[in-house]
């Protein structure tokens, strides 16, 4: 639970990172690596259909391409923290833009269903190694009062990439092939690996650091549990799910237990117990979930639902990006004048007033209004985005910072994934048999995921003035309670 106690911790000083040449230019060498990342989450949506013909499976049971993708990145981002420790940060991140680049070249070579799975979890291992690298080097760049500016290097390529994904899937798909849609990495890997090498300074190894090997595998084992349950359910039997969510639960609680041994655990749960930081990455998590869904489900929606070619519905589904970077300069006004509590609660209404208007379209909808709806969706996502990531890392002490960039990304990643898993449970339940979802089943996916930001109201109120003023601009004060 988030922490009660009237006063935040202290933050960390406003000090650049030493070993950084150019802060601004490593900031979109990291970026790059981010949308990179982020954009091969969704990437092969559009192509989905593709990709099952090609590969002989069925199209929904496709997204374990994506799921696989982000749950390997959520499992293994605790052991990126240790390996920058241990063996340079610039050295980790190098190594994790030729793993990452190697992973692409092997998923367009992929042959059949199981080894596309294999080779996205690769690429996985990769992402898992390259973003909390690149967003502690970030967070130490910039002093906390630029904070919104520093986060918008990591959000507008988290935001971005994913929508745009589906277009650049769309046409690649269409006008080349599916397997083009991981060979555009190739020249982005290489490109950012000499960048890195040329701008970050090599840094201090400490070659004593020990890893928390034993916290890892209980969180590791206890996250694929839970995505199990929510990958199988309607398929698996009842039994089996109940026995799986008992031992997600059961290695949860070994690891609570665990981390009461450990000064610096591999997943530091306690961080939750600090309001901002509890309050942004569990409910704004929840949010996050939800407003994921519609990045795997508007694709299949535009495309089975409505009839669309991948490119007609990657060209809609990108209009989502436009409102992104236009959102930076609307974010400072907005915290200044309704603060974090302000800005997350109205936010969350609108999260869940988008998903409702998607149950609302049709085939015969015009296709402005439907424009006009994902560009009014890709507002609503990108300020419920940056709000809350800002707020996570407002008040964390200097000396947790980069638990806090691998516990914050790592929740980050599992809410891509649980998105995607939730929304294809979602379609699995409600087409009968095998057949193939039609309009109904899409718009009643939408309402349902509706109902999950409106959850996190009760969390949002409890933030209080204070909470996140360094970079809110408002003065901190004292509550009655």
């Amino acid at each position: 639970m988030p922490d009660s106690s009237p006063h935040p911790p202290s933050p960390a000083p406003e000090a650049a990172v030493p070993g950084v040449r150019f802060p601004v230019l490593v900031a979109l060498v990291v970026a790059i690596a981010f949308l990179m990342e982020q954009l091969d989450a969704t990437i092969v949506t559009t192509a989905l259909p593709d990709m099952a013909r090609a590969l002989h499976t069925n199209a929904v049971d496709m997204n374990l391409a994506i799921s696989s993708y982000v749950l390997t990145l959520a499992v293994f981002i605790p052991l990126s923290g240790w390996f920058a420790d241990r063996f340079g940060a610039r050295r980790v991140f190098m190594a994790a833009l030729a793993l990452f680049t190697t992973g692409s070249v092997l998923c367009g070579a992929a042959q059949d269903f199981g080894m596309l799975v294999a080779t996205r979890v690769l690429q996985g291992l990769g992402g898992a190694m390259m973003t909390p690298v690149g967003r502690l080097i970030l967070l130490r760049s910039f002093p906390r009062s630029q904070l919104v500016r520093a986060m918008t290097y990591m959000i507008v390529p988290a935001i971005v990439g994913p929508v745009l994904g589906p277009p650049v899937g769309g046409y690649l798909s269409t006008y080349l092939s599916w397997r083009w849609i991981f060979y555009v990495n190739v020249p982005f890997g290489l490109l950012g690996m000499l960048l890195a090498w040329y701008l970050v300074s090599p840094q201090a190894e400490e070659p004593d650091a020990r890893f928390d090997f034993t916290g890892f595998a209980l969180f590791g084992c206890a996250i694929a549990l839970l995505q199990f349950v929510m990958e199988s359910l309607g398929r698996a039997r009842p039994a089996l799910l109940l026995a799986a969510a008992a031992g997600c639960v059961a290695l949860l609680l070994a690891l609570l237990r665990h981390n009461r041994t450990r000064a610096r655990p591999a997943v530091d749960l306690g961080l939750l117990r600090q309001r901002a930081f509890g309050t942004a990455t569990l409910a704004g998590g929840l949010c996050r979930v939800a407003m994921n869904a519609p990045v795997y489900l508007l694709p299949l929606m535009l495309q089975l639902g409505m009839g669309l070619s991948a490119v007609q519905s990657g060209s809609l589904t990108f209009l989502s990006a436009i409102s992104a970077p236009g959102i930076r300069a609307v974010i400072s006004p907005a915290l200044r004048r309704w603060g974090f509590r302000g800005l997350l609660t109205g936010s969350a209404v609108a999260c869940s007033a988008m998903l409702c208007v998607f149950s609302l379209l049709g085939p015969h909808t015009p296709k402005a209004w439907i424009a006009a709806s994902i560009i009014a969706y890709g507002a609503v996502r990108s300020t419920q985005f940056m709000s809350s990531n800002t707020l996570a890392y407002a008040d964390v002490q200097a000396e947790r910072l980069s638990r806090a960039t691998s516990l914050g990304g790592l929740l980050q990643q599992l809410t891509v994934s649980f998105g995607v898993a939730m929304a294809a449970t979602l379609l699995r339940l409600l087409s009968p048999g095998d057949l193939q979802p039609g309009m109904g089943q899409f718009h009643t996916a939408f309402v349902l995921l509706a109902a999950l930001p409106l959850l996190t109201l009760p969390v949002f109120l409890r933030l209080r003035a204070q909470d996140g003023a360094t970079v809110s601009g408002q003065a901190p004060a004292r509550d009655a309670d």
